[in-house]
């Protein structure tokens, strides 16, 4: 492969996203995840790394920017990492128009929905270590996600999809047989 690529995992909360981009990492394919930006500013900020904190700083960075914040921030670190890598993974694109404002800048975005029934991601989320969403929340997370974040189109439009309800081990043999579909152009 000659030529850069950026695969976006894009799916709502619980999906397996973060397990995707982590896989990508394990295979030597370095990632950038989003939430990063948000940390970053939070410490910037002199501030703790608090769910109330981070969310301020997310609606900050987006009330400056715009929807697109999250892109706007993270381009000189794709370059940067597409500087020293054919390959790298996106965790955490959102909205609408963080994929335009990705798409325009770098035409071999790919978006790779991960994909898992609602039950199962709500048993994940409210089971995870950090950030635990009560079961009971999640529905009314994917609503405010759908709603105030844009996060339909970038899944709609997605390039590819994987099914993630199973073990993690399937996941990334869908993974590592997308990977080959993307470089023979299928």
């Amino acid at each position: 492969m000659d030529k850069e690529r950026i695969i976006a995992f894009v799916g709502m909360p619980g999906s397996g996203k973060s397990e995707a981009s982590s896989y990508l990492k394990d295979r030597g394919i370095p990632f950038l995840r989003f939430g990063d930006l948000t940390d970053e500013e939070v410490v910037n900020l002199g501030i703790d790394l608090t769910p109330d904190n981070e969310r301020m700083v997310r609606e900050k960075l987006r009330k400056e920017l715009g929807m697109a914040a999250y892109a706007i921030k993270a381009e000189p670190k794709i370059k940067k990492l597409l500087v020293e890598n054919s390959t790298i993974g996106i965790d955490g694109l959102y909205s609408w128009e963080e994929y335009i404002y990705l798409k325009e800048r770098f035409p071999n975005l790919t978006l790779v929905h991960i994909y898992a029934e609602p039950q199962l991601r709500y048993e994940r989320l409210s089971q995870r270590p950090i950030r635990p969403v009560p079961y009971g929340k999640s529905r009314e997370r994917d609503v405010m996600e759908i709603e105030n974040l844009n996060k339909g189109g970038p899944i709609a439009i997605a390039d590819y999809m994987i099914e993630n309800d199973g073990e993690i081990r399937e996941m990334t043999e869908k993974i590592d047989v997308l990977l080959n579909r993307i470089d023979d152009g299928r």
